[in-house]
């Protein structure tokens, strides 16, 4: 029975980069993973090949809509799905290739397979057993369905059928307005389905700044997609190779039968446990599913750990591997630990949101006294020459000690932008702090100058 340091069970941003972490700390390290490509549901099907098809799309639309603004005439664009698809997948196989690099080069063990827990740190593969002092269960999350919706991954797909249509449909249903629902039904959309978003919720994104939600779903309604929020999906039947949904509006108990070529079906993830095994030590789990946690994400057997989508918190990349150099300091002997507070959500529709720290209901819900600023890119001199002058930056500062509590940004590239909020969140800097700092020119990092200008003194320059 071979042994090691520690064993990782997933190999996608949390379980890569607890692998490599450990590694490069000196401990002897194995990583097993059932799918056979490293990097998980992010690099295989989930942020990575949907980033590219968003921006594949972009273009297309911007070559439509927008150089002529330029002066640039193209005579009917057309595009090739297939082309499209094969640049997708091109970039996965370079990301994840990257990775199983990556494992040479620090002698990580990659082991594919099922990996099940026994008995004394032991870990089951197959007829394999491999012996760890400590474990890592890393196994991310999947796509849920709904109790009279399941999946085919033909008519009703999940995000994964979703990125691999052979051709664009005329007619697609979003059942769920979170982020996978709507970056997909703005890549469809833009390459010209008829896109319907249908949401239980009164909002689009709920964990959203309700502001910038407002804002977002007026935008999104300009740019085509169509909405039918307080509305759930009773069921789903496939008849003449469409989709019947039936839908029941929350507010007045009215019904409607809609007809789509396909539907996409995004009402969230849960985790993957269910195979691991964890009853045989004792592993304890909440309701939902959840592994539970200490404070240093040691789970209810010593010696093993549980970070990423498997614990509870936003199901974010990043957030599993902030959690996965966090544990392996743990392991070594550091203080590990992540300031949750300092986490940024993105997503990468356009114009892109992107927040970190508190939301205006949150704050309202706690009682905290803040001040707001807000600074709306139709103001700023690099959006104007760029054309893009929608949205805003929001900041939320305490109203005694001007700490920044929370800040959100509608706009181009806001989740580049978001970045210099989490070093403020993270660093304790107040709204002034920003106010103060030189910031170059033109940029639409002026516009969070501005905000921050409007939040501690109440007033700004260009506003």
């Amino acid at each position: 029975m071979e042994k090691f340091d520690l064993i990782v069970i997933g190999g996608g941003p949390g379980g890569y980069v607890a692998a490599i972490s450990a590694a490069q700390a000196g401990l002897k390290v194995a990583c097993i993973d059932k799918r056979g490509s490293l990097g998980g549901t992010c690099l295989n099907v989930g942020c990575i090949p949907s980033k590219r098809l968003l921006h594949s799309s972009k273009l297309y639309k911007d070559i439509i809509h927008e150089s002529i603004n330029h002066g640039i005439q193209i005579k009917k664009p057309s595009f090739d799905i297939s082309k499209m698809m094969e640049g997708k997948d091109n970039t996965i196989n370079k990301l994840t290739n990257g990775i199983q690099h990556l494992f040479k080069k620090n002698n990580i063990e990659y082991i594919i397979g099922q990996a099940s827990l026994e008995s004394d740190r032991t870990v089951k593969v197959e007829n394999r057993k491999y012996i760890a002092e400590y474990i890592i269960i890393a196994t991310g999350s999947s796509a849920s369905q709904l109790k009279n919706i399941k999946f085919d991954e033909n008519y009703i797909v999940s995000s994964t059928g979703a990125l691999n249509f052979k051709k664009v449909p005329e007619k697609l249903a979003v059942i769920g307005a979170g982020y996978i629902g709507l970056e997909l039904g703005s890549v469809w959309s833009r390459l010209g389905s008829e896109v319907t978003v249908i949401e239980y919720d009164s909002s689009i994104v709920p964990s959203m700044d309700s502001d910038i939600a407002d804002n977002f779903y007026k935008e999104l309604k300009k740019q085509g997609l169509n909405f039918k929020l307080s509305s759930e999906v009773i069921n789903a039947k496939i008849k003449g190779n469409k989709v019947q949904l039936n839908t029941r509006s929350i507010i007045d108990n009215s019904e409607a039968n809609l007809v789509f070529d396909k539907a996409l079906l995004a009402v969230g993830r849960i985790p993957n446990t269910r195979e691991l095994g964890l009853e045989k030590l004792n592993i304890s789990s909440n309701s939902k599913g959840y592994i539970n946690v200490n404070h240093f994400y040691e789970t209810s057997s010593k010696g093993i750990y549980a970070i990423g989508d498997v614990i509870e918190g936003p199901m974010l990349a990043h957030k599993a591997s902030i959690e996965a150099e966090a544990v392996v300091d743990i392991i070594t002997g550091k203080n590990g630990q992540v300031n949750y507070n300092a986490i940024p959500s993105v997503v990468y529709t356009s114009p892109e949101v992107a927040w970190v720290g508190k939301t205006k209901q949150e704050l309202d819900k706690y009682n905290l006294e803040y001040k707001e600023g807000k600074f709306l890119f139709n103001a700023n001199s690099r959006s104007k020459v760029t054309g893009n002058l929608s949205g805003m930056v929001k900041i939320y500062s305490h109203k005694d000690s001007d700490k920044i509590l929370g800040a959100h940004i509608m706009g181009e590239h806001a989740g580049e932008l978001i970045g210099e909020f989490v070093v403020s969140i993270e660093m304790g800097a107040s709204a002034e702090d920003i106010a103060l700092i030189c910031h170059a020119h033109p940029t639409l990092s002026e516009s969070i100058k501005e905000a921050a200008s409007i939040a501690s003194y109440g007033q700004t320059i260009h506003s």
